[in-house]
C-alpha cells in the first residue's frame, strides 16, 4: 500500500505563487504507484498560514517600528525584527552574547556603544552606522 498524494490530485488553488507565475515542486505517486515529482500553483490552507504568518511579522515590525520611536527601545530590536531574526541569531551573526545584546535595546545602552560594536550590528543588517542610529524610523 502506497501512500501519499496521487499526481492528479495535487492542489492547484490560487495563491500568490500562482500570482508571481511561480509553482512548488511537489512530491505525489503516479499511476505505477511510484513516487514523482509534479508542480502546484498553490494550496489555500498553505496560503492562508503563510499570510497569517507574514501579518504577524509585519505586526511585529510596526510595533517594535513605534517603540524606537517612543524612545522605549533601541533601533536594535526594530532591524531584528525586521530582518526576522530573534535574540539568539542576532546575538550569534554579531558574535556578543545574548544578555549584552538584549542590554543594547535600552536606548540609554544603545547611545554608549562605541563604533566597533555598532559597525558589527550595521553589517548585519546591512546598512550604515548613521541609518542604525536613527530613531525617527
Amino acid at each position: 500500500m502506497t501512500l501519499g498524494m496521487k499526481k492528479n490530485e495535487v492542489p492547484q488553488d490560487k495563491s500568490n505563487l500562482e500570482s508571481a507565475n511561480f509553482k512548488e515542486l511537489c512530491y505525489a505517486v503516479d499511476e505505477n504507484g511510484e513516487y514523482t515529482t509534479e508542480l502546484s500553483t498553490g494550496w489555500s490552507p498553505k496560503t492562508i498560514a503563510l499570510n497569517n504568518a507574514i501579518e504577524a511579522l509585519n505586526e511585529r515590525i510596526s510595533a517594535s517600528k513605534q517603540r524606537v520611536i517612543d524612545l522605549k527601545v533601541s533601533p536594535l530590536e526594530y532591524y531584528m525584527e525586521l530582518h526576522k531574526m530573534d535574540l539568539p541569531i542576532l546575538a550569534s551573526y554579531v558574535g556578543i552574547w545574548k544578555w549584552r545584546v538584549k542590554r543594547h535595546f535600552r536606548p540609554a545602552v544603545f547611545k554608549s556603544l562605541n563604533n566597533k560594536t555598532l559597525q558589527k550590528y550595521a553589517d548585519v543588517f546591512d546598512i550604515t552606522i548613521e541609518e542604525l542610529q536613527r530613531t525617527d524610523l
